[in-house]
């Protein structure tokens, strides 16, 4: 009867929710122990019912207090192992090594975020002894429907689509020693696997794919972006506005061009970048920050033919000069677009495309190119970056995996969407998650920015070291009470702005390491994983090599492959053609031409960049580390490190500050408190009011190095 009623049950569920198992099924068999993700108390339900056998499930207490998964429960062979009790832990073990397949929760309830939770010590402590194949199951669909925990603000589908996906096997390997050093060993090795099956994604979908789904789950009514002009936009309106700007932009471009996008953060400018890439277009996002010759080095490299832009923006921005003088542009302005659409596009637009999308658009590769961004030239001349759909998707996809966020988050973004942190981590990312965001105008205005932190009650905000040193400075103590977490990225990370942090608001602020070229992260720390003076740990699925370096005793050149990685440069050298990065690691590794050292437990320190080293009497030298001792001798002002050719006599250290009493003789007394070799300490110290800052809040260090040439120039020429 019990097995009767299990086929009945299954058959129920598998008409109900469209249950599909897909994967490495056939390695399931008895002596192994699965690991899965926790959604909702219909999960235990669905596998016992949909894998192989008969395996003992270990149940969460949310399982045990719903109701109809009660009664379901009673179907099934389930436990309810207390964490507390190691004797229930170890009679599930025994389950394990007699032959019998086991499911267990690691993170031992159901998520109230949607993302992963707290791994706790005792699935650790299961895993790794069991002495059995452990088989990750990845479930889909169930954090959707009324059996899930989180918000009630995501609308519930009674009956989604639900998919168990079946992954590779593995084991744990057990550590030499055993004691507390054992257990953490276990539940980091557990908590990486399950960060590797949460961060696994479907391919076949593009950028603009991905957003009509967001709309038909989180529903077209929920409020998802706001701007500057304090206008919310729902997903259906935002949706509508989308689909409008992808027709009237394919009017006035041709099928594939790549079409320059010069926009300041609003929700209309992410309506274009992703109408644009639902028409099969490509959006080249210009940094209309960086000047002249190199928005024109960028069209160039690009072969942009065409640049869509705002009057009302250029006038605001004093850039009208700027754009009259990019050669051969044809320049498209929003305000004349909107005033070309005629009843007929009305039409189209509510009759049809606002209810079947992906019929109105165009299909596309997601192996091809959806945007191009420029790299900040802060070293050399702009280049393109082709980015793809897959590799900006699978990015979004290890975020999430790292850091959880859900429906009563809400993000704040004043990073430009020109840069891949305030484009992809910031923007797309909570877009296509059903996290309320808000944009605003400029990461400069430092008064402001707290202030809409404050009344806009955000939980999240991103900014790079510099900006949040400036915003903690200008912000009052409870401006940033709603925040929960802080990310910073596109610079390192200064002691002295997390302990401002920590002191005035309570908030410890994680640090991230990506690039232009592999995405806004590939090393990130997390509530789940924090070391400071690190970049935390890399993020699953990116694969890392390290090469030495003659000279430098600790860290080598980072090279890394991950599915976010770029597909190649756009150069001006090579104007239109699509040229893959070179490592010396082999093919489809990216050289990142930074120095990182890697500890034992995966912990990954930036060193510095391969081009900012010196090498100053026969030693290597880092300019990180002349600035680090310069903030250490003088924390209360700013300080930027470069190099500069002696006539006749090689490389020397330039160190700008805006501390005008600086002197060497305190330089050295830092470096002695740090330990660092004197060295280190700035040949040449010049006084600046302030550092040149590029439009992304990067030290513009080319400016620097031109401006030390002239004066170690200067200064020759005057002692001679």
């Amino acid at each position: 009867m019990r097995v009767l009623i299990r086929l009945l049950l299954r058959l129920l569920l598998r008409v109900m929710y469209r249950v599909r198992v897909t994967g490495k099924t056939d390695l399931l068999g008895r002596g192994c122990l699965v690991v899965a993700n926790c959604d909702s108390a219909l999960d235990g339900v669905l596998l016992a019912l949909f894998l192989p056998g008969d395996p003992l499930v270990a149940i969460t207490p949310e399982m045990r207090a719903h109701r109809l998964v009660r009664l379901l429960l009673r179907f099934i062979s389930h436990c309810a192992p207390d964490a507390s009790n190691p004797y229930a832990i170890k009679e599930l073990v025994r389950t394990v090594r007699s032959g019998r397949c086991a499911v267990i929760f690691p993170q031992g309830r159901v998520t109230t975020t949607g993302g992963l939770m707290k791994i706790h010590d005792s699935a650790g402590i299961i895993a790794a002894h069991c002495e059995a194949k452990i088989v990750p199951v990845r479930i889909e669909g169930t954090l959707y429907s009324g059996f899930s925990s989180v918000s009630r603000r995501w609308p519930k589908h009674w009956l989604p689509k639900i998919t168990l996906t079946v992954q590779e096997p593995l084991s744990l390997a057990l550590p030499a020693d055993g004691g507390r050093r054992h257990r953490a060993h276990n539940t980091t090795c557990l908590l990486r696997v399950m960060q590797q099956l949460m961060s696994t994604r479907l391919k076949g979908e593009t950028l603009f794919d991905t957003y009509v789904e967001a709309v038909r789950r989180y529903g077209r009514s929920t409020r998802i972006i706001e701007d500057v002009r304090q206008q919310p936009e729902t997903y259906g309106g935002l949706l509508r506005t989308t689909l409008a700007l992808g027709r009237l932009v394919a009017r006035v471009t041709r099928s594939g061009e790549t079409v320059g996008v010069l926009m300041p953060n609003l929700s209309i400018s992410v309506a274009l970048i992703m109408g644009l890439t639902a028409n099969g277009r490509v959006a080249a996002i210009l940094n209309y920050s960086s000047g002249l010759e190199s928005l024109r080095v960028a069209c160039r490299a690009a072969c942009l033919q065409t640049v869509i832009t705002s009057r009302a923006f250029l006038h605001a921005a004093k850039l009208q000069d700027v754009v009259n003088a990019l050669p051969d542009m044809r320049i498209v302005y929003l305000e004349d677009l909107s005033t070309s659409l005629t009843a007929l596009d009305k039409l189209w637009l509510m009759v049809f495309a606002i209810w079947c999308p992906r019929l109105a658009t165009l299909r596309a590769d997601t192996a091809a190119p959806a945007v191009v961004l420029f790299t900040s030239g802060s070293e050399g001349r702009p280049k393109g970056v082709a980015l793809s759909h897959d590799g900006m998707l699978a990015n979004m996809a290890q975020l999430r995996a790292v850091i959880d966020f859900g429906p009563d988050d809400r993000y704040f973004n004043a990073l430009p969407l020109y840069h891949i942190y305030g484009l992809v981590a910031c923007t797309l990312m909570p877009l296509m998650t059903g996290t309320p965001l808000f944009l605003y105008i400029s990461p400069l205005r430092y008064r402001a920015i707290p202030e809409f932190v404050y009344q806009k009650q955000c939980t999240y905000v991103f900014g790079t070291s510099t900006f949040l040193g400036h915003y903690a400075r200008q912000a009052h103590a409870y401006d940033f009470h709603s925040v929960r977490v802080v990310i910073s990225g596109g610079e390192k990370l200064n002691r002295d702005v997390t302990d401002l942090w920590l002191k005035k608001f309570g908030l410890r602020i994680y640090e991230g390491y990506g690039a232009t070229e592999c995405g806004p992260a590939m090393a990130l720390n997390t509530p789940l994983a924090y070391r400071s003076d690190t970049v935390g740990r890399f993020l699953p699925q990116v694969e890392h090599m390290i090469t030495a370096i003659p000279g430098i005793a600790h860290g080598g050149i980072l090279h890394v492959r991950s599915p976010n990685s770029m597909l190649g440069y756009y150069t001006e050298a090579e104007p239109g053609v699509l040229v893959p990065p070179r490592s010396d690691a082999g093919k489809g590794w990216y050289d990142t031409g930074d120095v990182v050292n890697v500890d034992d437990e995966g912990y990954v320190s930036i060193v510095g960049r391969v081009k900012r080293f010196a090498k100053i009497a026969g030693e290597m030298v880092s300019l990180d580390m002349v600035e680090r001792i310069a903030a250490h001798a003088s924390p209360a002002h700013l300080h930027a490190a470069t190099l500069a050719q002696l006539p006749g006599s090689g490389e020397t250290t330039v160190l700008f500050t805006t501390d005008p009493a600086l002197d060497r003789a305190v330089l050295h007394r830092a470096a002695r408190a740090l330990e660092a070799h004197e060295i280190a300490v700035a040949r040449r110290i010049v006084r600046i009011d302030t550092l040149p800052l590029m439009g992304n809040g990067k030290t513009d260090y080319i400016a620097l190095r031109l401006q030390a040439e002239d004066e170690v120039l200067a200064m020759a020429g005057h002692a001679s």
